[in-house]
């Protein structure tokens, strides 16, 4: 009888760890075809997911590349954690019979944590919120639970403090036969972010050397750049917060031997900072001490200085189902001159006209009028053509326009490797 007992139980063991795919499959009563008519359909819209692995992954539903034909919208957005990892918040929005039917879940990765792991993160919270959804279908009567028992949750003693450390050093080398390039990046970090402060230090340092040889002339360029910030905030609440920046800077292009800036600053945001990674409207004022100490006689007959300055920067970011729109607008000028002031406009749109077409919207315009730094006399050809020296100008500006039309089948659930992501480039000829 205790024989049979331990057989009935591995028997039983084995049973229900056959996959649930495969217990579909195995059933000659079920219709996977039929089942995956009925399937809700998903238009997934996330920027950097490994969308072939959720196809892989999770079968069940029909994913669809355009919002117009899906049953859930799930957008993800996504923000740096203290730690150097990311948060990701996943926003089930339901359509069509699934309108009014919405849910917000997080996920977080860690700073080490290799992609593999992420994306079966993203997997396992997919999993969860899409479980509503299915359930109103006909799939979910072949939709199996199962418990995973958790730690319970437990006070972190962290020996470091939430501080996370990085450094990193990029040589690259670089040539033909008339011109040689050498430069070097170094960057070391030190932050430290919970939900009462931020805390931001580091330094850089990049140094670049080209030259060209060309019909027997030689030409050598050479810039550098330091650079060593620190930034503190203080949260007041979920709309305030006070701190300010530190900072040193050397750079040749800007004629600088070095300058040493002091800014507190405040910022209020009219939503809560909880809400962050679908909508912003941030106000941030700075007042600053500039001490500058400059590598050749400005145009206004300095070698250093000492002046204060303050800026007003609006910025306004939001995501939603029908796209994404960024813009952000800084006037800023210094007490000894109102003159000597700077007005930079930016903004971002990407929109879903309708289904298929998508319209993407980029502008920057900068009204200059600021540029204390600048050096005597004129650059030579050398130092304009290979950007060593900073010129005088009123304004500057970049803009782009783009449009996306895809037309065709509305699903993609097929998943198919062979011969990689190669963009086939036509030649030859026939």
């Amino acid at each position: 009888m205790k024989r049979s007992r331990i057989v009935f139980l591995l028997f039983l063991w084995i049973f229900c760890s056959l996959p649930t795919t495969q217990l579909l499959a195995d059933d000659p009563k079920v219709n996977v075809d039929e089942l995956k008519e009925s399937a809700p359909k998903v238009f997934l819209d996330c920027r950097g997911c490994d969308r072939d692995f959720f196809r892989e992954e999770i079968t069940y539903v029909n994913y669809v590349r355009d919002r117009k034909d899906a049953d859930i919208h799930i957008l993800v957005t996504e923000q740096s954690t203290g730690s150097g990892g990311r948060e990701y918040t996943f926003a089930f929005i339901g359509l069509n019979q699934f309108a009014g039917l919405d849910n917000t879940l997080t996920y977080s990765s860690g700073p080490n944590d290799v992609r593999d792991e992420t994306r079966k993160g993203h997997v396992e919270v997919m999993k969860r919120g899409l479980f509503p959804y299915v359930l109103n279908t006909p799939i979910a009567e072949h939709i199996y639970l199962s418990f995973r028992q958790r730690l319970e949750p437990t006070a972190v003693k962290d020996p470091w403090n939430f501080w996370v450390f990085s450094i990193s050093a990029d040589a690259r080398i670089s040539g033909e036969s008339s011109r040689t390039s050498r430069s070097l990046d170094v960057n070391v970090s030190a932050n430290r972010v919970t939900p009462d402060w931020k805390i931001r230090l580091g330094l850089s340092g990049d140094f670049d050397k080209r030259t060209y040889d060309y019909e027997d002339e030689y030409i050598e360029s050479i810039s550098e750049e330091k650079n060593a910030t620190s930034m503190v905030v203080k949260s007041i609440n979920d709309h305030w917060s006070v701190g300010g920046w530190v900072e040193a800077e050397a750079n040749t292009y800007s004629n600088l031997d070095l300058l040493f800036t002091v800014a507190p600053a405040v910022e209020y945001n009219i939503w809560p900072y909880s809400e962050s990674t679908r909508r912003q409207l941030r106000f941030l004022y700075k007042i600053g001490y500039n001490h500058a100490n400059y590598r050749e006689v400005t145009i206004y007959d300095k070698m250093s200085e000492t002046l204060f300055n303050q800026s007003l920067t609006v910025s306004l970011s939001i995501r939603e189902p029908w796209g994404n729109a960024s813009a952000s607008i800084e006037g800023s000028n210094y007490f000894h001159d109102l003159k000597k002031n700077r007005l930079q406009v930016y903004g971002n749109l990407d929109i879903r006209v309708f289904k298929g077409l998508s319209l993407d919207i980029y502008g920057r315009y900068d009204l200059v009028h600021d540029q204390l730094s600048l050096p005597v006399g004129d650059a030579s050809l050398d130092e304009v053509l290979l950007a060593r020296k900073e010129l005088l100008t009123a304004y500057d500006y970049s803009i782009s326009v783009g449009l996306r039309y895809t037309f065709g089948s509305v699903y993609s659930n097929v998943v198919n490797p062979r011969f990689g992501r190669t963009r086939f480039r036509g030649g030859g000829r026939f």
